[in-house]
């Protein structure tokens, strides 16, 4: 898509939004440090390009005075949209997302490193697919080995087991994992259209087809609201997941985050399943 398509109600450039709630300092100043340099090469390669940070507190945002004076010394506009209490993750990225007027917005965790050529490679991918609203790149964890979180349409057991049950007890539904995950076609080198769900740890959107899905959902207050906004988006436009494009993801496992997450984990899946369809096994 070139800048002359752009529709009159969109200007040219990258807005971010970063969701954060009692943050881990070291974390969060990787992801904005992996930002800037991978906004560096996009200026490389697309001079004058605007991009604005969005930094969303939901509640205890540490002071990030030095890390936003260095953001702006590389032409990354960073606003701090603070006061409103913890309102939930999609309900914070929407405040930016309402506010947005860039041509393209990314969703972006506070746990994820993006390569360098990350947003030089999308942006591309985007200009030679119009037809594409969602971008899902490779997304690896901490060691670099592939995270498999495109996703088929879920059934309570697929939860229950991927979420919950112990890695001797996992082994007994391996391959029904596998399939929940699209291992038979998500891998380090192929371009899958269309993967029904993608994680909303990062994803990349042109701005009038998240405007028009009006966001995310925010009757989820946190878990699933990336699936529904993933299943929505397939009625606007298309999906791709793009592994030239790469991120690591440190985070995930709501099991391992105690019983608040593991109430939250089964509300939003309740939410998910009787506005899409229950399916259990």
């Amino acid at each position: 898509m070139n800048v002359k398509s752009v529709p009159p109600s969109e200007i040219e450039g990258l807005s971010v939004s970063v969701v954060v709630y009692r943050p881990d300092l070291a974390r969060l100043v990787s992801t904005l440090d992996s930002f800037r340099v991978a906004c560096d090469k996009l200026r490389d390669a697309r001079p004058a390009f605007p991009v604005e940070l969005y930094l969303i507190d939901n509640g205890g945002l540490p002071d990030l005075h030095a890390v936003r004076q260095e953001l702006h010394a590389h032409g990354i506009a960073c606003r701090v949209v603070t006061g409103h209490g913890n309102v939930g993750y999609g309900r914070g990225h929407n405040l930016a997302i309402e506010q947005t007027e860039r041509q393209y917005h990314l969703v972006l965790n506070p746990d994820i490193d993006l390569e360098s050529d990350a947003l030089v490679r999308a942006l591309d991918f985007f200009d030679a697919n119009p037809s594409l609203g969602l971008l899902s790149p490779r997304i690896g964890d901490e060691r670099g080995q592939l995270q498999y979180l495109c996703r088929r349409y879920p059934t309570l057991l697929d939860l229950g087991v991927r979420g919950f049950l112990p890695a001797g007890a996992r082994r007994l539904f391996t391959r029904r994992l596998a399939r929940y995950e699209m291992r038979d076609l998500i891998n380090d080198n192929d371009t899958v259209w269309d993967p029904p769900i993608v994680s909303g740890c990062f994803m990349l959107f042109r701005t009038s087809v998240l405007k028009k899905l009006r966001g995310f959902d925010e009757r989820y207050f946190l878990y699933f609201e990336d699936y529904d906004l993933s299943l929505r988006t397939h009625d606007a436009s298309r999906i791709v997941y793009a592994p030239i494009v790469r991120v690591r993801h440190h985070g995930g496992d709501a099991a391992k985050k105690g019983s608040a997450h593991i109430r939250m984990f089964a509300a939003s899946a309740c939410k998910f399943f009787s506005r899409f369809g229950w399916k259990w096994l």
